[in-house]
C-alpha cells in the first residue's frame, strides 16, 4: 500500500521494448537505496515490481495491459516520474490510501497559476466521476489530492510550491496524459450496496 505522498523525482533512462511489454530503467537514489528484487515502487501511481537494482537505478518490467492503460505508455527516455516506495507498517500515513492500481488516465485541460498556488483543471472519464466528489481524495500520477471542484468530466486540484516543485505535476502541461487512481473505499461502498458498478480494472 501507498500513501500518496511522492519521495522523490526520477527519471526514465533506458526503456527496454520487449514482444508484449517494457523494461523500464528508472533513476531513483532515494527509492532505490535498501531495494531488493521483487519490492514494489510506484511510478506516476502505477505499482511496480523491481526486476534489477545498483547503481541508484532500478529496472521494472511493463506489461502491454499497463501501458494500455496507464499513462506509462506516452513515457520516453529522459521523462521524469514521481517515485513512492510501499509504506511500512509503524510509517506516518500522510496521505490517502493508494493502492498502485490505476483505473484510469485524465488529461491536463488547463492551468491557472496564482501568488502561492496553483489550479489545474483535468479530465474525468464517465466511469470514474461517480467516485470524485468535492473535498475528497484522489490520486493524480502517484499524488495523493483534494478535490477542489468535482464536475461530471472535470476535476480541479489546487497545488503548493511544494508539489510543483517536488513532482510531476509542476511541468504538466494542457494535453499532457496523467494517471487517476480514485478513492478505494468509495469502491468497496459501492460495491457493499450492490449497484453493480465497477471500474474497468486497475493495472500493476
Amino acid at each position: 500500500m501507498f500513501t500518496g505522498i511522492v519521495e522523490e523525482l526520477g527519471e526514465i533512462t533506458a526503456i527496454e521494448t520487449l514482444d508484449d511489454a517494457c523494461r523500464f530503467r528508472v533513476r531513483g537514489p532515494v527509492v532505490t537505496e535498501g531495494a531488493q528484487h521483487g519490492d514494489s515502487i510506484a511510478v506516476n501511481g502505477v505499482c511496480l515490481t523491481v526486476v534489477e537494482h545498483g547503481d541508484d537505478a532500478f529496472t521494472a518490467d511493463v506489461m502491454a495491459e499497463t501501458l494500455k492503460r496507464s499513462s506509462l505508455g506516452a513515457l520516453t527516455t529522459g521523462s521524469r516520474v514521481n517515485l513512492e516506495r510501499p509504506m511500512v507498517a509503524d510509517g506516518r500515513f500522510g496521505g490517502h490510501i493508494v493502492q498502485g492500481h490505476v483505473d484510469g488516465t485524465g488529461t491536463v485541460v488547463e492551468r491557472t497559476p496564482s501568488e502561492h498556488w496553483e489550479i489545474v483543471k483535468i479530465s474525468l472519464p464517465a466511469e470514474l466521476s461517480r467516485y470524485v466528489v468535492e473535498k475528497g481524495s484522489i490520486t493524480v500520477d502517484g499524488v495523493s489530492l483534494t478535490v477542489v471542484e468535482a464536475a461530471a468530466d472535470y476535476f480541479t486540484i489546487s497545488l503548493i510550491p511544494t508539489t510543483l516543485a517536488l513532482t510531476t505535476l509542476g511541468i504538466k502541461q494542457p494535453g499532457d496524459p496523467v494517471n487517476l487512481e480514485v478513492d478505494v473505499i468509495a469502491k468497496y461502498v459501492e460495491r457493499m450496496l450492490g449497484t453493480g458498478h465497477s471500474t474497468d480494472g486497475g493495472t500493476k
